[in-house]
Parts: C-alpha cells; sequence; structure tokens
C-alpha cells in the first residue's frame, strides 16, 4: 500500500513552528497568574530562585520576563525586593506608550495632525460633560486656575504653559471617568512642545487667558452649547496661529 499525499493546494496555509524563548514562557504563566487572580494586587510574587525552581528555567529567563511585567506596568521591581503587583490604571497604561508615541508624532506630521483633530473633538465632548456636570467646587477649582495664568502671564514660559494645560485637565477630570483624564494628560503632554511656540507668540498669553475666562463663564452656566462653542473657537484659534507660527517666512523658504 502506497502513500498518496492530498492536493496541497487543499491545505491551509502552514508557517514555520518557531521555538519561543524561555522568557515568552515565564512571563506567559506569569500573566497567567496574575489574570487568574492568583495574585492580586499589593502581593509579592515569588523570589527569582522560587520562580527558578517552579518553571526549571535559568536567572535570566526569570529577569527578562520580570522586566516585561515591570514594563507593562503590572508590576513594581524595587532592587533587592521581590516584585510587587500593582493594579494598573488609564494613566499607567498610557505611561507605557508614551515614547513610542512621542517617536511617531516627531516623525510623522500626519500623526500630528490627526492627533491634533482627535484633541479638538475630544474635547468638545469633555467640555459639554462639565458643563452638565460640573459642582460649584469644581467651578470655584477652573477659577483658581485662571487666576493661576493670569498670574504666570507676567512671565509667560513653562509656568503658563502648565496652567494652561491644568485648566484643559481639570476640565477632563469633571467628568469622573479616569479614562477620559488619562487621554487628556496624555494628548496634551504630546502636543506640549508645540503649543510652548504658540503661548511664547507676543500677545498670544492675553488671548488664550481671555478664551478661557469665556469657557468658564459658560462652564459656571452650564451653558453645555455655549461652552462648546467657546472651546472650539480656543482651539481652532490656537491651531491657525500654530499652522501661521510654522510657516517658513518667504525669504527663508528656499533654504
Amino acid at each position: 500500500m502506497t502513500f498518496e499525499p492530498r492536493n496541497t493546494a487543499q491545505l491551509p496555509e502552514s508557517t514555520p513552528i518557531r521555538r519561543r524563548k524561555l522568557s515568552d514562557e515565564v512571563l506567559e504563566r506569569l500573566l497567567g497568574w496574575l489574570e487568574s487572580g492568583r495574585v492580586k494586587p499589593g502581593d509579592q510574587l515569588p523570589s527569582e530562585r522560587e520562580l527558578m525552581a517552579t518553571f526549571q528555567v535559568g536567572r535570566p529567563a526569570v529577569r527578562e520576563a520580570l522586566q516585561a511585567l515591570e514594563q507593562m506596568g503590572m508590576v513594581a521591581i524595587s532592587h533587592g525586593e521581590r516584585a510587587r503587583v500593582i493594579s494598573p490604571t488609564p494613566a499607567t497604561m498610557f505611561e507605557q506608550i508614551d515614547r513610542a508615541a512621542r517617536h511617531l508624532l516627531s516623525t510623522s506630521p500626519q500623526t500630528l495632525e490627526h492627533l491634533k483633530e482627535a484633541r479638538l473633538m475630544f474635547e468638545l465632548g469633555m467640555v459639554r460633560l462639565a458643563a452638565r456636570k460640573a459642582t460649584p467646587e469644581q467651578i470655584e477649582h477652573l477659577r483658581s486656575l485662571v487666576q493661576r495664568l493670569e498670574n504666570a502671564r507676567r512671565s509667560p514660559g513653562k509656568e503658563f504653559l502648565k496652567a494652561d494645560l491644568a485648566f484643559h485637565e481639570a476640565i477632563a477630570a469633571i467628568s469622573g471617568n479616569p479614562i477620559f483624564a488619562a487621554v487628556s494628560r496624555a494628548m496634551l503632554q504630546w502636543l506640549a512642545e508645540f503649543h510652548v511656540e504658540l503661548v511664547r507668540q507676543p500677545g498670544a498669553e492675553d488671548v488664550t487667558l481671555s478664551e478661557h475666562r469665556a469657557i468658564l463663564e459658560r462652564l459656571a452656566a452650564h451653558d453645555e452649547e455655549g461652552a462648546a462653542k467657546m472651546m472650539s473657537d480656543h482651539l481652532t484659534r490656537a491651531s491657525h496661529l500654530y499652522r501661521i507660527r510654522r510657516q517658513p517666512h518667504p525669504k527663508n523658504a528656499a533654504n
């Protein structure tokens, strides 16, 4: 009896079976512990020596797996201590992708434009929500941030920028949703270096302060559409001035 192979055209596409690194196997096992609740936030993982014995692997594989967990924001590692499980948060999630995001934005002008467009849509939603939900205490906090912005106007620079961003972050925080707050903080931090040029432009500080006051008035009045209109005008004006600022001078266009 002879064996006749099946028509290979009928077989599913095959890919080579590759041997995985031992550290990847250790990482998968540890992730299983975390996801199953075998170890919980606040718990310490077994020592490196205990993990080596449990998984029958060497120290390098264990250390690589633990470092990967730390980079994922799932454990904290202190010198001389066992790795401790921590609770991931929206903020730590964005911290893990911060470096990659900054690299992408610095090398892709189109991505920067997409981010500014996304920020506009996001902030319009946040300011509407804030107009609906803001408590008197939250409005007073926004007033203090506007005052901080006014104080920083006398010496524009990093402090003015920080006050500007704090105002927008506080609006997102009114939502009570930590994901919204984390998204706002990440977007603003990624765009901050571009806003530095804008707020240092002569006269821009006064305009920015006036617009923040107008947004605050609409929030205090719980005027959702009015607040959205003021925010849209503010961000659209900022983007327009930013484009003017970035355009090469005719005399330098050939350089």
